[in-house]
């Protein structure tokens, strides 16, 4: 009895979220507007350690590198931090934040209009340890992780604007 109760209550609820809207972010796979949009974004250099981490990392997630022509480029202008936070009595740093903030604009190529002008941003913490090579790769980890983190900020607003480019003609109508 319990079980058809549970059974009848699943079906509800799914016929209740099938109306309210939701469509994947990637619907249509390759041919999809959003899939179709990242592949002509042509990701522009980004100077130092941090700026070759994320724009690798970007890369990898709109898969830039199948070919043809740019329609947008993206700009990302880096600001990576490391400050100490844990300071004990006698002034030695036992703790650190690494922060990495990006502001990036997409550029339709063809006007140099930006299209969209955005910021991500995360933060780790970090272990100072007694070895200067231990914190040295602790940073370096941080630093990879946070180029992740920001990648995927960056992809989803894009994807996101993506379907909203979309959507904008067919509402005006």
């Amino acid at each position: 009895m319990k079980t058809a109760a549970r059974l009848i209550a699943a079906s509800l609820a799914l016929a209740a979220l099938s109306g309210c809207g939701l469509r994947p972010l990637y619907g249509g796979g390759t041919r999809g507007p959003v899939q179709s949009m990242l592949s002509g974004v042509e990701v522009a250099p980004i100077p130092g350690e941090a700026g070759w981490l994320v724009s690798n990392a970007v890369r990898d997630r709109i898969e830039a590198t199948r070919g043809g022509t740019p329609v947008y480029r993206l700009d990302i202008k880096l600001d990576d931090r490391i400050e100490g936070l844990g300071i004990r009595a006698d002034d030695v740093v036992t703790r650190q934040r690494r922060t990495l903030r990006a502001r990036y604009q997409l550029v339709e190529m063809a006007t140099g209009q930006v299209v969209l002008d955005a910021t991500a941003g995360s933060d780790a913490g970090i272990d100072v340890a007694g070895s200067e090579y231990a914190t040295i790769a602790a940073e370096r980890t941080a630093l990879e992780r946070l180029s992740g983190i920001i990648a995927d900020q960056i992809v989803a607003r894009l994807a996101r604007y993506a379907l909203a480019d979309k959507a904008a003609p067919a509402s005006e109508q």
